[in-house]
């Protein structure tokens, strides 16, 4: 097929898998195109949607799981998930490609035939779409070349060795690159999966759908792709037992407090460039950026989950004033910090 991308009221989306299959890559996004599904329908007076019969048409999305041989396929944490096969796709319009991640390493031991069945479908997808290393196919299929692209932060480095041409950001959750008349949507490791899949349906579906969606899968709020994977409070965690436990602890604490290299150093008792170059050695980040990250999400958790005015996040996340709040936010998440609120604030 060579037609450009079509859309249809139903849409057909395709997951392809290959053999190791992180489960999560798939079944994330799967969930949630369900659970959209279940709000469209009730929204239009279905309530037994649930329990309709296969052969009814869906809402919203018609899902499709396959793999190039189809059956059964093994996935890494050992449940295996029966597929169809990709070539008794051949001749269905597809609105959307979804490629999960597989376990990788630098010998890159991609399974060719799904490479070549991606590169020879992709022209008519309208979108294509990658879950954490399902972007070293999207890679190697050439759909990447020119673009930004994320995928897990273990991985980026492989992906920007492997493949020169393509912009690897390490950075945000996903990433949507629109050019040439169609969209193509890399993300970030397991979860990701959910947030690009949450995405997809606000682009479909509206905002009020995908919130709720969210709602059911019981997200903790709807993460926006600008925001970054270098989750602070992970980082704290990866290196509990580490020298900057209790500081990361300390730090999150104090986040009005004078968070200066100074000031750290001083309460880790170390000189402060031997504190500067001890901590990117453990954290892999500047202090100042852990700083930065742990006061963005702290006002981003404040804007979703209160209505407390912006001075007070202001004050409380160690921005000290509503105006540098809202630069940090402009700077990070190209929104204004009321902008983020009303888009991303979980409903109660």
């Amino acid at each position: 097929m060579t037609s450009g991308p079509t859309v249809s009221a139903v849409r057909h989306i395709v997951i392809a898998v290959a053999p190791d299959l992180v489960l999560l890559d798939a079944c994330g996004p799967l969930e949630a195109f369900w659970r959209a599904e279940l709000t469209m329908a009730e929204a239009s007076g279905q309530r037994g949607v649930a329990a309709r019969a296969p052969c009814e048409a869906p809402v919203a999305y018609r899902v499709t799981v396959a793999s190039i041989d189809g059956g059964v396929v093994q996935t890494f944490p050992g449940l295996p998930v029966v597929t169809q096969r990709l070539d008794t796709l051949d001749h269905e319009p597809v609105d959307t490609l979804i490629v999960p991640g597989v376990p990788i390493d630098d010998r890159l031991a991609l399974q060719p035939e799904l490479v070549a069945w991606i590169a020879r479908r992709a022209p008519a997808v309208r979108r294509v779409c990658s879950v954490c290393t399902g972007a070293f196919y999207l890679a190697a299929a050439g759909l990447l070349d020119g673009r930004r692209a994320t995928t897990h932060w273990r991985d980026v480095e492989l992906l920007a060795r492997h493949f020169r041409a393509i912009h690897v950001d390490a950075d945000p959750i996903f990433i949507r690159d629109a050019r040439d008349g169609r969209a193509v949507w890399t993300s970030a490791g397991v979860t990701a999966g959910i947030d690009l899949a949450l995405a997809l349906i606000e682009e479909d579906l509206g905002h009020a759908v995908a919130m709720q969606a969210a709602q059911r899968l019981v997200v903790f709020m709807k993460r926006p792709g600008g925001q970054s994977q270098f989750s602070a409070a992970l980082a704290a965690q990866a290196s509990a037992g580490g020298p900057f436990d209790a500081l990361h602890s300390w730090m999150a604490m104090n986040l009005r407090d004078d968070l200066s290299v100074e000031r750290l150093a001083e309460r880790a008792r170390m000189s402060a460039r031997t504190f500067a170059r001890r901590y990117v050695d453990e954290v892999g980040r500047t202090p100042a950026k852990t700083v930065s990250a742990m006061r963005l999400e702290a006002a981003a958790r404040s804007l979703a989950e209160s209505r407390n005015p912006l001075k007070r996040i202001a004050l409380d996340c160690g921005f000290g004033s509503e105006q540098n709040l809202r630069r940090a936010f402009v700077r990070r998440f190209g929104v204004l910090p009321l902008d983020y609120r009303e888009r991303f604030a979980s409903a109660v």
